[in-house]
């Protein structure tokens, strides 16, 4: 596919900025929806520009650091906006994740300020507690409890706090942006960690720009009216698009949900159970959308005004696109990305869905697959995939060596296998360190867990290799079944048998109540590899 037509953003470009110019001709209509009420183009802009002038006025200079621990609310996009339009650097974090980590985050990126959600407060303080680092203010959305305008004689804690709204009344909007330009820093966000401590991935200004033009607005095709809900929260790169960069860029409107993504949550919204709103493009995950297929409440077509769905964060088995476009009529278009590529790169196409695979790369950005001595892999063949494009990151902050292992030459190294078919689409085989060697010949995980959960008594598996007796690596199967389901592991080895090459099928099954997972509901299989390794 071509490259489209895409003017890059002018030298000076404030991403900011340039959201809330796009949108100055429409103040009345509305950007975001949450449990709380709505907010307003026009809100939006005066919140953005009083939440810079604030920062501003608090001591914050440019490229310094404010982190993001907040639940998914309309004060959220202010804040994240607002420090951008300001020059300084948002840095959104998990909000699952415990103090220890977060105390690591503060030290790691040596914020200046913490902007919080009050529900969230406890384990902000529990962080600055245990962290080698000060911060002097905590902006508090939302407070649960009465605020500490002063630390108190004896506290472990130097910070004061202030009620967000209060920080924002005596501001007076900031009139310019800050004069960034496109390559400067514009914010942060932090890998999951899953085989280690994360890393702080660093995003310019125009990065947002480039992914929202390119997939948001191009490929997806998002329009002013569509209403846009994503399970996968703010601080993903994922949720940072479906739910912010992406519809902001178009005028359309935002639902955004603090609590967790369960399927009830879901679909009370989907029915439009808050303000009335039914969305119109829902953004979610493989493990998200089998729950919810399985799940006695799954609404009816009729019920729901979805026109499209999107899925990302792991490989979307055929099986559940097909069983999602039957119920309801819309496919899952189902794509790739990273953080460090900030959003999808490799994605099939709204109207052109080719379940089982991972589509065609996303005009504009270039994909290559590379065997193990660093050259082309022919179709058919696994290797590892390589990402040039304009939305990547600028680097690890404070990682040399892992920068220089993930971005190559303008190329940027995935982590993930992949296998590039006739028609130009792409097969997920795995990721790099998940990859088995069976009788000499490499098997895909994902390629059995696939065929697994087509069973009619299988909700999720994952699939690791283990050593028998004799040193040889052999597949076993963790299997998730579905409530009220039944199934004997000689029926499910029988039905991958049928479905597969004979030598792919799991040896060993074992069933589980459920699957360890990353926040972002990736199976973490290296835990179960982890526990295989553990003397019994």
């Amino acid at each position: 596919m071509s490259t489209p037509d895409v003017a890059p953003p002018p030298e000076r470009f404030n991403f900011a900025a340039h959201l809330l110019a796009l949108n100055a001709g429409h103040p009345e209509r509305v950007a975001f929806v949450d449990d709380r009420g709505r907010l307003t183009y026009g809100e939006l802009d005066e919140r953005v520009r009083r939440t810079a002038a604030a920062l501003r006025g608090a001591g914050l200079r440019r490229e310094e650091r404010v982190l993001l621990m907040m639940v998914d609310c309309n004060d959220w996009p202010v804040a994240f906006l607002g420090a951008m339009y300001a020059g300084v650097v948002p840095v959104a974090v998990n909000t699952l994740l415990t103090a220890d980590d977060i105390a690591y985050m503060l030290e790691h990126s040596r914020a200046q300020a913490v902007i919080a959600s009050g529900a969230l407060l406890p384990v902000v303080n529990n962080a600055m507690v245990k962290a080698d680092h000060e911060v002097e203010l905590v902006v508090v959305s939302q407070p649960a409890a009465p605020l500490r305008a002063l630390p108190e004689p004896g506290s472990p804690l130097t910070t004061r706090e202030l009620d967000f709204d209060d920080f924002l009344r005596d501001a007076k909007p900031l009139a310019r942006p800050a004069p960034t330009a496109g390559d400067d820093p514009g914010f942060w966000l932090y890998s999951s960690g899953s085989t280690g401590r994360p890393k702080g991935t660093v995003h310019s200004q125009a990065n947002p720009y480039w992914s929202s033009e390119l997939y948001g607005r191009r490929l997806l095709g998002l329009r002013a009216d569509d209403i846009c809900f994503s399970a996968a929260k703010l601080f993903f790169a994922y949720g940072l698009g479906n739910a912010l960069t992406f519809p902001l860029t178009v005028g359309a409107t935002t639902l955004l949900m603090g609590e967790r993504p369960t399927p009830e949550a879901i679909f009370r919204r989907w029915r439009g159970g808050v303000e009335g709103v039914r969305p119109t493009i829902f953004f979610g995950a493989p493990t998200g959308y089998a729950g919810m297929l399985a799940h006695p409440g799954l609404p009816a077509r009729s019920e729901v005004a979805l026109r499209m769905a999107s899925s990302a964060g792991e490989a979307l088995p055929a099986e559940i696109g097909q069983r999602f476009k039957a119920h309801f009529g819309v496919d899952i278009v189902d794509g790739i990305g990273s953080t460090e590529m900030l959003h999808i790169f490799l994605s099939n196409r709204p109207g052109d869905v080719r379940y089982g695979t991972t589509g065609w790369p996303v005009p504009g950005y270039e994909i290559e697959l590379r065997g193990e001595g660093g050259g082309p892999v022919p179709d058919g063949e696994p290797g590892d995939l390589y990402i040039h494009g304009p939305s990547a990151a600028m680097m690890y902050w404070g990682n040399r060596t892992k920068t220089r292992e993930t971005f190559q030459g303008g190329w940027t190294k995935s982590g993930d296998k992949y296998v590039r078919n006739p028609d130009g689409t792409y097969t997920y085989s795995g990721r790099s360190d998940d990859m088995l060697k069976v009788s000499g010949i490499y098997v895909s995980p994902f390629e059995v867990e696939a065929t697994l959960v087509q069973h009619p008594a299988v909700l999720e598996a994952a699939v690791i290799g283990i050593t028998d007796t004799d040193g040889l690596t052999k597949t076993k199967a963790f299997v998730v079944l579905k409530d009220g389901a039944a199934a004997t592991d000689d029926e499910l080895k029988a039905f991958v048998k049928d479905k597969l090459a004979p030598y792919k099928y799991p040896r060993v099954i074992e069933f589980v109540a459920e699957l360890p997972k990353t926040a972002t509901g990736k199976i973490q299989r290296f835990r179960l590899r982890e526990r295989e390794a553990k003397p019994s």
